[in-house]
């Protein structure tokens, strides 16, 4: 296995510092949050190190110590890989007394974090993933999901393109249990609005070259081929697109999974027009605002829903524990489950008996350049889907424990 480079912040003085190393959980040791992420991968830009700087920065707006701890936020690269992302949260939870891991951008690293959190009785809190198995059959009792998953960002973009008459689907998925969910979840969509899947081709995750895959869709003659993949599998994947005429000879080219960090590394003469989900646009209203502010004075770019989700998730985790007066793990996710979500990324969400946050996401529209007021004015809200709407029903989840 290589080497794994970690960072840890000290949110009472924000030096870095290195891993404590101690047997048990002593009352003085800090309280611990690890952010599990890609660091450097394809996804590094949704998530990465932007997700390490929501975490500190819910930490900072803790006051830096909770029950009179000091809030440590640690920090490693899963690199798209399970068994890293496993063995980093193990070593977590048993070396290093990590509460809860949060991130884990990737479904296949999240389903065995899952797992490791519940062999570990560690608190686990997927960000970026896209599974319905996550709070569908592998679903725990310490596991929660607070952004999307593939139902959320499937059905409203599905529904409302078949409805505007792009009825013929033809899908490129990424060849792991993320795109599988994603083109499954569109599918449904799809036919159940009223429309018809042509058929699909699978690439290897950071494939590079699309031009076999591009063929093929186009070939397919569908009036949508949609993008089952993200990061920079989609952005790739759209510039190569124009190579081959798909956009030029009528087709709509429609990704499942696209952030704003996507949008600008794509530029708006090549996303504007596209429609998708997302549960956090910055300028939404003066709260995202003045986060989004915040952050972007100490980041590259304007936050992310990635980002905003894993701040929202670090500051709920820091609550309960304070609500609980304990790092308990079973009184904690009581306290999780029992204190309301309510900030500027989630308004008045819910945690359901299956882990998923239930909140309002946003159909929204990429704009014309001619429409932006400048860099990071790229998206249009649309339509507001109300979280009991936006998400799988429980009563669909397949979650053992839910009853």
């Amino acid at each position: 296995m290589k080497t794994i480079q970690r960072r840890a912040f000290l949110a009472a003085s924000g030096a870095a510092v290195g891993l404590a190393s101690t047997s048990s959980r002593a009352q003085t040791a800090p309280v611990r949050v690890g952010v599990l992420t890609d660091m450097t991968g394809l996804y590094a830009d949704a998530i990465g190190p932007g997700s390490f700087l929501a975490a500190r920065m819910a930490a900072e707006d803790a006051g830096g110590t909770v029950l009179g701890r000091k809030i440590e936020i640690l920090s490693a690269d899963n690199q798209n890989k399970a068994d890293i992302g496993s063995a980093i949260a193990r070593q977590w939870y048993d070396r290093e007394q990590v509460g809860m891991v949060v991130g884990m951008d990737n479904s296949s690293v999240a389903l065995a974090v899952e797992q490791v959190a519940r062999e570990r009785n560690g608190i686990a809190v997927a960000i970026a993933v896209g599974t319905n198995d996550f709070t569908g059959k592998f679903c725990t009792p310490n596991a929660f999901s607070w952004n999307y998953d593939s139902y959320s960002l499937t059905h409203g973009v599905a529904g409302s393109l078949v409805a505007r008459g792009l009825d013929s689907w033809f899908f490129l998925t990424v060849d792991y249990a993320f795109g599988a969910s994603l083109e499954n979840d569109a599918s449904d969509a799809v036919r159940k609005a009223g429309g018809k899947v042509l058929g699909s081709v699978k690439h290897p995750l950071n494939a590079g070259d699309f031009s076999s895959y591009l063929v093929a869709a186009k070939a397919s003659g569908a009036k949508v081929v949609a993008l089952a993949n993200g990061g920079l599998d989609m952005t790739s994947a759209l510039k190569q697109a124009s190579e081959f005429g798909l956009q030029q000879g009528g087709q709509s080219l429609v990704p499942m999974l696209c952030t704003n960090t996507d949008i600008h590394a794509l530029g708006l003469p090549v996303a504007q027009g596209i429609s998708l989900m997302t549960s956090f646009t910055w300028n939404r209203n003066e709260q995202t605002r003045a986060w989004a502010a915040r952050f972007k004075a100490r980041h590259p770019t304007m936050p992310s829903m990635d980002h905003a989700a894993t701040y929202s998730a670090t500051a709920h985790y820091l609550k309960a524990v304070a609500a609980a007066g304990t790092t308990d793990t079973q009184a904690v996710v009581a306290k999780m489950r029992e204190v309301p979500v309510k900030d500027f990324y989630a308004d008045n969400a819910t945690l359901r008996a299956d882990g998923r946050l239930i909140h309002d996401m946003f159909l929204v529209k990429v704009k014309k350049p001619a429409e932006s007021s400048g860099a990071w004015d790229y998206e249009e809200v649309v339509q507001t889907v109300p979280g009991d709407k936006a998400f799988r029903p429980l009563a669909e989840a397949g979650c053992p424990i839910a009853g």
